[in-house]
């Protein structure tokens, strides 16, 4: 690996990358293990590709904000160390691919020079935050909730609390009550609400909780109908303790904030989570409304431009789909459509000095897998449209039916069943060749998934797909389970997809002809697609789709999946989406005395509040090394505390391991506290030391 130790500042990242290199040595050394070291690459934004021996590297953009001169470094970036590719996520983050473990610590460090990090991006952590992409110049939103996004983006980064959580955890803002962040699909949503307390005018959120996707969608559940800006961060970090404490921690596909709920009831968490405001770091935060300032605008300039005639009409279909007016007179919104969230550097460079004269110097990427230029004068579009037009980048129907949403499939990931992406391609030109009208819909939304984890959100789309494979006639064929009647009612409420039907892949456009002929003929009758959907009812859909899904007449080409030439063959590896569950006992003392090294360090820094919640977690870890070396495990913290003082009654001079441990939320976050409570941890950690280090008993 070559050095990077010259090109970074920032004492806290230089710390941290140096650690990686450090950590990817003992790995290649054979001294940490292989799935202890995957948790610590995945929460540093490394993950593993379906391909053999190189990562997707995933950059944390904090609700979309991206600069100039970042998405240059990006692609910079890309072309040295991956596949000079930039690819936009739904949740706003820039992936790249192929690239060497060993050259991660200098990736990052290149990307720390302009303020981008790839920390916390992947594993059990508090993913990137969203926030709906015309936030800030959004003309129905009470106020910028760019401000608040930002504030949980680094509240919560390298936070003790959520750094080793059974799950990852997602937080998204929406700008108004139409609900553009999807705030229904995230743990913890909001939408931003104003009313006015005494004469004045007061800032608040409504909240929602635990929505998801996955194999089992949820929508989020109404916390409170207005929550003050000032609580919105202390509340967000009670529930994340609760989720820490007492989510499942061994069954992945179980260990989401939302079956919690389930377990436990909604009221029930809503009120762990009240009990543990004392221990929070902060009972109140005031967010900076200022700490996103107004980008850059460019100088206003003549340009004085003529659409040739053979363009009008795109040029027409671009400004009717992917323009709208700003809340600041004079300026306009550009969307500009990525196909399958997809740029090559090469274009990504030429787009940077082809927009810089007209658009400030900030860009969103958008939840969309697009991007969103900002401040451009209505007199510069047309100028604007040219010089996109000549990098391919006017393609119209932003956010419509054309505008289709999907994950990497098989192109990259592990859990891939089918190439969603060229499937995507496919059904776009369906749209664009034969159905031009639905360009300009934004009512209906199509999305696609590999697998039926749904980061392409099939679970909430008007009209989604996710891979499958069925038996055919004694061979394995390619299938797309078809769902229908999802998306996004409006102020924090939604709807989940219907599972309807499964057919061979390579029948997907004409599920998606039959249904749109449908509508067509019958969308009069009703005022969007969610009440034609109602009124006609699941099992219409299911014997409108049936004849397509009739196997008596398969094809050979039919066992081919889109964008292969060879017969399909089901592979799916292991997934890193949510981590690994770590219970190795030499691993858990190492992670004990690590996490208690942590504490030290932040109650000198008088990080109170960190200190006890590494404290907290050098008590956890012990307890699970004594408990594992007995042959116990336990899916959650919550258990293990039982479990231990159920094994060792009476040892250690505890009469409670757990009366001890949860003291954390039983008193205030104090020096005094910190200090006693650190002791505690030291005691028992050196407690147990001692206790693996006696000779058995023969």
């Amino acid at each position: 690996m070559l050095s990077f130790r010259s090109e970074i500042e920032n004492p806290v990242v230089q710390k941290e990358i140096i650690d990686l290199e450090r950590k990817i040595r003992a790995f290649r050394d054979g001294k940490i293990h292989d799935d202890k070291f995957k948790s610590l690459r995945l929460a540093r934004g490394i993950y593993g590709q379906r391909q053999p021996g190189v990562q997707m590297v995933r950059i944390k953009i904090p609700f979309g904000k991206v600069t100039f001169q970042q998405i240059l470094k990006i692609a910079d970036v890309s072309d040295e160390f991956a596949s000079s590719n930039l690819h936009f996520t739904t949740r706003s983050d820039i992936q790249i691919h192929y690239v060497s473990l060993d050259r991660t610590p200098e990736l990052w460090a290149r990307l720390a020079e302009d303020g981008i990090t790839t920390r916390e991006a992947c594993g059990n952590t508090v993913r990137n935050v969203t926030a709906s992409c015309i936030a800030g110049i959004d003309p129905k939103e009470p106020f910028d909730v760019s401000p608040y996004a930002y504030a949980f983006f680094k509240y919560f980064l390298r936070n003790p609390v959520c750094q080793e959580m059974g799950r990852k955890f997602k937080f998204g803002f929406s700008s108004s009550d139409d609900d553009t962040a999807i705030s229904f699909i995230h743990d913890v949503g909001f939408i931003p609400k104003v009313r006015i307390e005494n004469g004045e005018e007061v800032r608040g959120f409504k909240v929602v909780l635990g929505g998801s996707l996955g194999a089992q969608p949820y929508i989020g559940q109404l916390v409170t109908e207005f929550m003050h800006e000032d609580l919105i961060i202390p509340f967000g970090e009670s529930v994340l303790r609760v989720f820490d404490r007492f989510g499942e921690r061994t069954n992945r596909n179980k260990a989401r904030l939302k079956f919690l709920l389930n377990k436990v009831g909604f009221d029930e968490f809503l009120k762990m989570a009240e009990e543990e405001r004392i221990a929070t770091k902060v009972k109140t935060y005031k967010i900076d409304r200022d700490s996103i300032p107004t980008p850059n605008i460019p100088e206003a300039i003549v340009t004085d431009v003529e659409i040739p005639a053979e363009r009008k009409l795109a040029y027409e279909m671009w400004l009717a789909t992917n323009v709208f007016e700003q809340k600041q007179k004079g300026f306009n919104g550009v969307f500009v459509k990525a196909k399958t969230g997809d740029m090559s550097t090469t274009v990504a460079r030429q787009f940077i000095a082809a927009i810089r004269p007209y658009a400030s110097d900030e860009l969103r990427v958008t939840i969309s897998q697009g991007l969103l230029l900002k401040y451009v004068r209505t007199e510069n579009l047309a100028a604007l449209f040219l010089a996109l037009d000549a990098l391919k980048l006017t393609e119209p129907g932003h956010d419509s039916v054309a505008d289709v949403t999907t994950c990497p499939g098989t192109d990259t990931c592990n859990l891939g069943i089918s190439n969603s992406m060229e499937l995507s391609r496919v059904l776009e030109s369906v749209i664009y060749e034969e159905y031009e009208e639905f360009v300009y819909n934004k009512d209906i939304k199509i999305k696609i998934s590999g697998c039926m984890n749904s980061c392409g959100q099939h679970g909430i789309a008007h009209i989604g797909f996710h891979g499958s494979s069925m038996k055919v006639n004694g061979r394995v064929m390619p299938t797309a389970q078809v769902l229908i009647g999802g998306g996004v009612v409006g102020n924090g409420e939604g709807r989940a997809a219907d599972k309807v039907i499964k057919v061979p892949t390579k029948r997907a456009p004409q599920v998606l002809r039959a249904i749109l002929d449908d509508y067509k003929m019958k969308s009069d009758a009703y005022g969007n697609f969610h009440q034609y959907y109602d009124a006609m009812g699941k099992d219409y859909f299911y014997q409108l789709l049936k004849p397509i899904a009739d196997q008596s007449n398969v094809e050979d080409h039919e066992y081919i999946d889109w964008g292969h030439e060879e017969t399909y063959e089901k592979a799916i590896g292991v997934g890193e989406c949510a981590g690994v569950i770590i219970d190795l006992v030499a691993t858990l003392m190492f992670e004990a005395e690590e996490k208690y090294s942590w504490a030290l360090e932040s109650y000198e820094a008088k990080a109170w509040a960190d200190a006890i919640y590494h404290a907290y977690n050098t008590m956890i870890s012990g307890a699970k090394a004594l408990l594992l070396d007995k042959g116990v495990s336990k899916s959650t913290q919550i258990a293990v505390l039982d479990a231990f003082d159920e094994n060792f009654s009476g040892q250690f001079g505890l009469a409670s391991l757990k009366d001890i441990v949860l003291q954390i939320n039983k008193n205030e976050p104090s020096e005094t506290f910190a200090e006693a409570y650190l002791a505690q941890a030291n005691d028992f950690l050196g407690q147990i030391k001692n206790f693996r280090e006696q000779p058995a008993i023969v």
